[in-house]
């Protein structure tokens, strides 16, 4: 899951599927928003943009006139060549040499898809991958505008093709960005349609072409395996932005991966084999050294990589943590920042835009804005991401509903709906990603009722189709069940528009339901409700049953 909320209250998770942005302090901006990004730069959309003024001429990124590293807030030909470099693999910038968010989100998104630490910064590393694998796409146009036609098909070339082969990039198919729909596209559309629950024809038609800006559940990649944010073993059954991550570093060390963020059998049989290869303990978990071993030899931009992470209230951080200082202590600092939203580049640098992100961070919180990282500071950080402490774990299928009813009015953004996270490797604030099927994952996991984890409501439909996890699907629910929603009919959950819950009542064809992510009866903020529900209606249910 992980679009941001619609701008009035939800009435459910649909709300959320179909909204826009959630309105919230300026500073807030998420992660992983290219392709949003990009898409309103390809339609000609710039917000706040003045008149257009020429940029200035690209300068070759590993001539002597470019810096070492090329990194946010710089203006100059060197971004104006790195801005059509991203062009060329289909970012959709609008070129003019100034090294602004949108260029941001592109360098990340590249870094990610080619295996390159993600850090924003363009250093030795991300030079020589960009001019590697540079092409000469058509700038992407949107598929779902006038410029686009109803069907694009193989054969096809142009701006449309671009957009096209960018957006399957970002569901982890591997097709060259060229604008020029070949073989290799058609095989990879048809693969994507397939797992998509679509007609696999090869022709991107409406439906296809809205599957394929349908990000919800599209994991972000930019997230650090060795930080705080990811858990310090990723095992099997877990999912993600961390496992998201975790894939495509191995794809970078040659496995051919889907990158979907859902730790299953490939993904293990992948870690297994890149652990036996590196002379490490072929057992599954990525741990420090697994870990250590992936990011070996890949450069962080500049090639030094951010100092491990080090928790802020630990003895080997100073009390106060300020500007101008470089350690592991920023590296945390940073990445916790980034879980509140202020989307950085984990440096452990403490620099200007870290001072920056410290002091909207402290004003949203009533502290004291002094851009100094003291206690009070340190704990909000981590107010957000600590994981509850009660109700204790165990009981089994038999405590779902006694755990799920306990949760009942905690409302969306607290600390105790965003420690719901925690279940499955996540550290993001509930207002800001759909969050139904993580609060699922979270009392699975206070119950220990099943080892399966996921913030995707497709992956929980999934397993209990095939039986997996001691999950089974059943037509007979039960005071305790799962329950799964399309919105969109049709069952095959692929759609975006997918919620989940847990069954409190059953009544004939009504029921009821305790439901994360889900609108407040009285109007306020969504949280976790009760809510009353029947199987008569234009959407379709699936019972699971945990046993």
């Amino acid at each position: 899951m992980g679009r941001l909320a619609s701008l009035a209250p939800a009435e459910d998770e649909r709300s959320r599927h179909r909204g826009g942005t959630r309105t919230g302090t300026p500073w807030r901006i998420r992660i992983g928003t290219f392709a949003a990004t990009a898409a309103m730069v390809s339609a000609g959309i710039v917000l706040g943009a003045g008149p257009a003024s020429a940029a200035p001429v690209a300068i070759k990124l590993t001539s002597a006139s470019c810096p070492a590293e090329i990194v946010q807030g710089q203006s100059s030909g060197c971004v104006t060549e790195l801005q059509n470099l991203l062009n060329a693999h289909g970012a959709g910038l609008a070129v003019d040499g100034q090294f602004g968010s949108s260029t941001l989100y592109a360098v990340r998104e590249y870094q990610a898809a080619t295996a390159i630490a993600v850090d924003g910064r363009v250093g030795p590393q991300t030079k020589s991958k960009l001019y590697a694998t540079a092409g000469t796409a058509p700038a992407a146009i949107n598929l779902q505008s006038s410029s686009c036609p109803a069907n694009i098909v193989q054969g096809d070339k142009g701006g449309c093709v671009t957009e096209l082969q960018r957006l399957l990039g970002h569901f982890g198919y591997t097709v060259d960005v060229d604008g020029d729909f070949g073989a290799g596209t058609a095989s990879a559309v048809r693969s994507f349609q397939a797992s998509h629950g679509l007609t696999s024809d090869g022709q991107v038609g409406a439906n296809t072409k809205r599957a394929l800006y349908d990000d919800d559940e599209s994991p972000s990649t930019s997230l650090d395996l060795r930080s705080s944010s990811c858990p310090e073993n990723i095992v099997e059954g877990q999912s993600g932005g961390c496992v998201a991550t975790l894939q495509s570093l191995l794809n970078g060390k040659g496995q051919s991966l889907d990158v979907d963020g859902s730790f299953g059998p490939q993904t293990l049989t992948a870690v297994k084999a890149f652990q036996s290869s590196n002379g490490l303990t072929a057992d599954g978990q990525v741990g420090p050294n697994t870990k250590a071993a992936l990011y070996a030899n890949i450069g962080g931009g500049g090639g030094s990589g951010a100092p491990a992470p080090i928790n802020l209230n630990s003895a080997s951080c100073p009390a106060e943590i300020v500007q101008g200082q470089r350690s592991g202590c920023v590296t945390e600092l940073q990445s916790l920042l980034n879980h509140h939203g202020a989307d950085l580049a984990v440096d452990g640098d403490f620099g200007p835009l870290t001072d920056s992100a410290v002091r909207d961070f402290q004003a949203e919180k009533g502290l004291s804005v002094d851009g100094h990282v003291g206690t009070n500071t340190k704990a909000a950080l981590y107010g957000a991401v600590t994981p509850p402490t009660s109700p204790p774990p165990g009981g089994g299928y038999a405590k779902i509903l006694d755990v799920a009813q306990a949760e009942v009015g905690t409302v969306e953004g607290s600390a105790r709906a965003n420690s719901y996270g925690s279940a499955v490797g996540l550290s993001l604030s509930t207002s800001d990603y759909a969050w139904c099927a993580t609060f699922v994952s979270w009392v699975a996991k206070q119950t220990g009722a099943s080892s399966y984890r996921n913030s995707y409501v497709s992956g929980w439909v999934k397993q209990a189709r095939a039986g997996n996890y001691h999950l089974s699907v059943t037509t007979s629910p039960q005071p305790g069940d799962i329950v799964a929603f399309d919105w969109d009919g049709g069952s095959d959950f692929t759609g975006g528009n997918e919620h989940i819950g847990i069954v409190r009542t059953v009544s004939g064809a009504s029921f009821t339901t305790v439901e994360g992510n889900t609108g407040n009866p009285n109007g306020s903020n969504d949280g976790v409700y009760v809510k009353s529900r029947t199987t008569n209606s234009s959407y379709d249910v699936v019972f699971i049953r945990v046993r």
